[in-house]
């Protein structure tokens, strides 16, 4: 972890006690007093230990609102939360389950946009607004270690959460996450000004998807020239839209590193191949006892300019242009160096570089 006056980094993985970030969690939960707030929106959320801190938060007089994915991609995931905080000795209205509705899609195809953003605001110690990777979805005490083979366990895999304490930023992001509870967005939402604006702070912009604008990620790598570095961490890429940005940067004369998830449903061999063809340097993060690799950040080094590119999206088409998503771009040089410490360490880590190896680490995410 590292720590300023503006930003709080976190990184959970391997060399991590297992469940760091959510005891990151639980203890701004606890710190939190009667008369202050808490907001949080999240996509896997089954982790009951966290959802009675949040409801002790609301009974000792926390303003506590939670927007949370009522049908993720394993549809039952969140179901204990569910009933606990919306039960009688729950949260009440402060707590919001929001399923957004499917589009036409082709015959056994199934469009569904999802809550996908990972976003944890906190008024005290200080205020803070947490985004990043990572969603408090297992238990201490698993009685559901199928599902966590499905969905990876998150609380030993790599994931991040970066605190933002820059006023601006987290009036916005408050703002953004309340809104959220007060109108479920509909598929129109992609229209609406707030779904349509970027926050600016004084070294990080923050995007919101779905939107009109185009992908503030895509846009910022096609503006990338010769001889810049650029180095991707991925857990999912599937989309021929992301693969095609990145073997443009390379015909461009970028230099460019991917680090991607072992899993070949999450980076297919096809993605695999295609980028090695073009010249960039591909290899998959080798987790042991089948633990994920759910980092999603990009570190850019171009024209004497670092620039570390974060949040919850994927490089998939759901994440593209259905799910709700955050994104940050930033120059902050605390944030970029973090990033890059991180991206050594899982350089450092045994690699695999052969999709043949995917056998010996199976999984179904």
């Amino acid at each position: 972890m590292q720590m300023n006056s503006a930003y709080e980094i976190y990184f959970g993985g391997p060399d991590r006690s297992s469940g760091y970030l959510r005891n990151l969690l639980t203890q701004h939960i606890a710190a939190v007093p009667a008369g202050g707030s808490i907001d949080w929106v999240t996509y896997y959320f089954r982790d009951l230990e966290v959802a009675r801190a949040l409801i002790q938060a609301h009974r000792r007089g926390v303003r506590v609102t939670v927007c949370l994915a009522g049908k993720p991609r394993v549809s039952d995931a969140n179901d204990n939360v569910i009933a606990m905080l919306s039960g009688p000795e729950g949260l009440g209205d402060r707590f919001r389950t929001i399923t957004l509705p499917g589009i036409p899609s082709p015959r056994r195809r199934s469009w569904r946009p999802q809550l996908h953003e990972k976003l944890y605001c906190f008024s005290h110690p200080e205020p803070v607004a947490f985004i990043g990777s990572f969603n408090p979805s297992g238990n201490r005490l698993e009685e559901r270690p199928d599902l966590i083979r499905e969905i990876g366990d998150q609380n030993q895999g790599h994931n991040m959460l970066i605190g933002f304490h820059e006023p601006l930023l987290v009036e916005q992001l408050v703002k953004h996450a309340r809104q959220l509870h007060q109108t479920p967005p509909g598929l129109l939402y992609r229209f609406s000004a707030h779904a349509n604006y970027a926050i600016k702070g004084i070294d990080t912009t923050i995007h919101f998807l779905p939107s009109m604008r185009p992908h503030p990620v895509m846009q910022f790598l096609q503006q990338v020239g010769k001889g810049a570095h650029v180095r991707i961490a991925a857990s999912h890429i599937r989309t021929k839209r992301a693969v095609g940005v990145m073997i443009e940067l390379a015909n461009r004369g970028a230099m460019v590193e991917v680090i991607a998830e072992p899993t070949l449903r999450r980076v297919t061999p096809t993605v695999e191949h295609r980028l090695i063809a073009a010249g960039i340097h591909f290899r998959r993060c080798r987790q042991f006892n089948g633990l994920p690799m759910h980092l999603k950040f990009v570190l850019v080094e171009d024209r004497g300019q670092n620039w570390s590119i974060f949040g919850s999206f994927n490089w998939t088409k759901p994440s593209f242009w259905l799910n709700h998503e955050i994104i940050a771009i930033s120059n902050n040089p605390q944030i970029f160096n973090a990033f890059s410490d991180r991206w050594k360490m899982l350089e450092n880590e045994k690699a695999i570089t052969s999709v043949t190896t995917e056998r010996l680490y199976p999984m179904t995410v």
